[in-house]
């Protein structure tokens, strides 16, 4: 089943039970996708597009939540972070840090890498191996420790 199957069936699922804060949400997600697909010109995306969009959309939503919260806004942080909850329903399981670790670990060692100059290496090959199911920032928190030391 595509994303776009699944966003339509959570769409159909949120208007039976009138769940009207969940039922926007999911249409903001749908308006992104299309708006994406036709702006390629033949109305298609692939399965890789549509999870950097969620993954886009999951992290603006985590980020403007935390912004709410450092100026004391709970209201709308709590509303963000509603947000993030739903679109995190359609997105991958994530990698745990110990097994972000092991890849990177296996990528270095595949690739040769020896310091920093190879961190742009290790990293095209780490997001490709882990896009969608680890957070980007974190990886490269891991390679820069690992490349570092």
């Amino acid at each position: 089943m595509s994303l776009a199957d699944k966003i339509n069936d959570g769409l159909k699922t949120a208007m039976k039970n009138r769940e009207k804060d969940k039922l926007a949400v999911l249409r903001a997600v749908k308006s992104e996708l299309l708006l994406h697909a036709t702006k390629g010109g033949d109305g298609d995306i692939t399965e890789a597009e549509e999870m950097k969009i969620l993954i886009k959309l999951y992290k603006q939503r985590k980020e403007s939540a935390a912004l709410y919260s450092e100026q004391g806004r709970e209201d709308l942080a709590e509303e963000e972070v509603f947000q993030a909850g739903v679109i995190e329903e359609f997105l991958p399981a994530q990698m745990s840090e110990a097994d972000i670790e092991a890849k990177v670990s296996q990528i270095i060692a595949d690739t040769g890498a020896e310091g920093m100059r190879d961190m742009g290496k290790v990293m095209g090959q780490a997001n490709a191996a882990m896009a969608g199911k680890a957070d980007g920032s974190l990886v490269a928190k891991i390679v820069k420790a690992k490349l570092g030391s």
